[in-house]
Order: C-alpha cells, then sequence, then structure tokens
C-alpha cells in the first residue's frame, strides 16, 4: 500500500486541504494547533480498516461500521458522536469529506455531516492491488513498556487513550516471523541496533534489551528514547514493518536525546529503502534537518523525502506548502524561530536596545 493524496473538507480545524503525497519520507511541520497530527490520524483511522484482512469481503454497512469504529476510536470525540469531528461554525451544519486515494488506483471516501451520530456515507474503489497490511502509529508517548497489561485493561475499561496506543500494543504481541530476515531488513536493523547497543527480546509479552557484556534490561528501566527505538526494532522483527508497510510516526524526538536524531534518521531512510512509506511529524530542528540531508546526501540508493509545512493565514484558515528541500518553503515555524532565537542572542550580545 502507497498513499498517493489525502482530501478533506470541513475536517476538524480544515475548511479544505489537498495533499499529495510521497511514496518515501513526508515531513510535516508547522505550529501548535494546525493540523500536525490531525493529518496523521485522518490518514491511518481511513487506511487501518481498509488494510485488514475481511475488510474486501465486508458487505458496505460492515465496511462503514469499521471506519466509523476507527474514527472514533481514533479522535475521541465527545459521546462517541463522529458528526463532532467536522468544522463547525455558529449557526450553521457542516458536511465533511474525507478522501484517501492509493498509488494503486484505491480510492476511500467517506462523508457526513456535523449533526451525524454513528453514521457516514462511505465510497469504496477497489483496485484489487492492494495487500491487507497494518499500518503502524507510533504516538508521542512509547508503549512497548506498557504492552503486558495495556491490552486487557483497554478492552474492560473505559480509559482515556486513544486507540493508536491500543493497536500498537496488539502489533508488539505479534511473535517474531519466521525466516531470515531481507537484506534491506537487516540494514535498517543494523541502524536501530547500533542507535542502542543492543537487541530486543519480548519474554511472555515483557520486552527486555539485551546489551552486549552488560546483560539484560526490563523495559522498565530504559529511558523513553530507547523504548522507542526498541519498538521499531520490534515491529521490524515481527514483519510489521516491512515492504508495502506504512509507518505513521507523531514526534519521534519526543524525550530523545538530540545525539540520537542523526541515527534515526539514517535508520527511517534505510526503511524507506526497504519499500515502507513513512510520515512524521516534528517540531525539532535536528529531526527536520537531519531528513533533509539524507534526501540531498544519499548514502546509496536516494530517498524521496518530501516537507509539507501547515500554517495560518491571514484570516486564520490552515493553509499547506510542499518542498522537496526545507530551504524552499517560504513559510517554515521551526526555521523562523531559529533565526528568532539567534537575533535575540545578537541583541543581548551588543546591547541593542
Amino acid at each position: 500500500m502507497k498513499i498517493k493524496q489525502l482530501v478533506l473538507q470541513n475536517f476538524m480545524i480544515f475548511d479544505s486541504i489537498d495533499v499529495e503525497w510521497s511514496s518515501g519520507i513526508n515531513v510535516i511541520i508547522g505550529e501548535n494547533s494546525t493540523g500536525k497530527t490531525t493529518l496523521l490520524k485522518a490518514l491511518y483511522s481511513l487506511v487501518k480498516p481498509y488494510g485488514r484482512k475481511d475488510f474486501s469481503k465486508s458487505t458496505q454497512p460492515q465496511q462503514e461500521e469499521m471506519i466509523v469504529r476507527k474514527m472514533v476510536g481514533v479522535f475521541r470525540p465527545d459521546g462517541g458522536k463522529i458528526g463532532r469531528l467536522a468544522s463547525r461554525r455558529q449557526g450553521s451544519s457542516k458536511n465533511l469529506t474525507a478522501q484517501v486515494s492509493m498509488l494503486e488506483g484505491d480510492c476511500i471516501s467517506v462523508s457526513f455531516g456535523s449533526r451525524s451520530s454513528n453514521h457516514a456515507d462511505i465510497s469504496i474503489h477497489s483496485s484489487g492491488k492492494v495487500k491487507p497490511i497494518d499500518p503502524v502509529y507510533l504516538p508521542p508517548k512509547e508503549m512497548i513498556s506498557a504492552t503486558e497489561h495495556f491490552q486487557s485493561l483497554y478492552e474492560e475499561y473505559h480509559i482515556d487513550f486513544e486507540e493508536m496506543y491500543y493497536d500498537l500494543t496488539k502489533l508488539l504481541d505479534k511473535p517474531l516471523k519466521k525466516g531470515a530476515n531481507t537484506s534491506e531488513q537487516n540494514e535498517v536493523l543494523s541502524k536501530f541496533e547500533d542507535s542502542i547497543k543492543g537487541n530486543i527480546v519480548q519474554r511472555d509479552k515483557k520486552f527486555y534489551l539485551n546489551v552486549e557484556g552488560k546483560g539484560s534490561f526490563e523495559m522498565g528501566l530504559v529511558s523513553e528514547g530507547y523504548k522507542k527505538l526498541a519498538t521499531i526494532v520490534y515491529l521490524i522483527q515481527s514483519g510489521s514493518l516491512s515492504k508495502g508497510s506504512v509507518l505513521f510516526w507523531d514526534e519521534p524526538e519526543t524525550n530523545m536525546n538530540p545525539k540520537m536524531v542523526e541515527p534515526i534518521a539514517q535508520a527511517l531512510g534505510a526503511l524507506s529503502r526497504a519499500g515502507v512509506q513513512i510520515f512524521v511529524t516534528t517540531h525539532d530542528y535536528f529531526t527536520m534537518q537531519s531528513l533533509n540531508l539524507i534526501a540531498k546526501y544519499p548514502h546509496g540508493k536516494p530517498v524521496d523525502v518530501q516537507f509539507v509545512s501547515l500554517y495560518h493565514d491571514s484570516d486564520g484558515k490552515i493553509m499547506m506548502e510542499k518542498a522537496k528541500d526545507i530551504n524552499d518553503l517560504t513559510h517554515n515555524s521551526i526555521m523562523e524561530e531559529f533565526d528568532a532565537l539567534y537575533n535575540r542572542e545578537q541583541d543581548l550580545i551588543y546591547d541593542i536596545n
């Protein structure tokens, strides 16, 4: 599966947005409240049910229920009412549309009104070429240390976590796949394992980091940055991240030492070369620049990296621009703040009033 395009109309804070994506790495930047995570969630909540093995064999009402339930589980609107995802203007009722198109020719379209409760009109065009997959969503908070008990808690109690956390723990519960890794997978694994200086094992739903010469460490004793890397390693080993997979990673730099960002960027490049489509949101200068560098100066096969910048126009509407090089963006909140910090420092050094 490769996502080609996302079109949103009246979807939460978006009045209208139409984004064509790279089949390699997509880096989404922008200030807070510009909809970076909303784009990830919208894509994930549509392609996750579409990637199920039973989706194509289900009736249209069943397909509608799968998509509605996933959107509600991912966005968690009050009362489980899907209509609350539609943008609301005082005194008006808006119809929401969300459409995802694939490179293979498939298309998923969903529409509903702001007063809808648990119904949406869906339209599916299938080429028959897309194989069932489990898209992977990595939220800012790590989950590998909570896998042992989180699933049962989520299934039995109402806990305030978006459904991506539950989905991730289910993927982490999968056993390791049989057979040898591909050369591409070994390349990615070596880069991640070099960063964490060890390898990951699972025993009875508990994860451990084995460090040569130091022993085995349970995940509760490992830093959160290493836990995130360990998650990626295990998902590759279990086959959840392989050719044709889609990875959504929301703010990978959270709780991550800046020294680890460049190796992660290199590993993401290797993952892209292995056939995984990647979507990343970031507020971080190091993450943005590292991904820009692997696009401009690749080691081996080139990596297609696209930067998507979200910003407010003078009327407060969310706008979007794209570029293959961050220097070609006219709106870049990360660089703008970097430049502003430099100017503040110069003013203090030279005592400019």
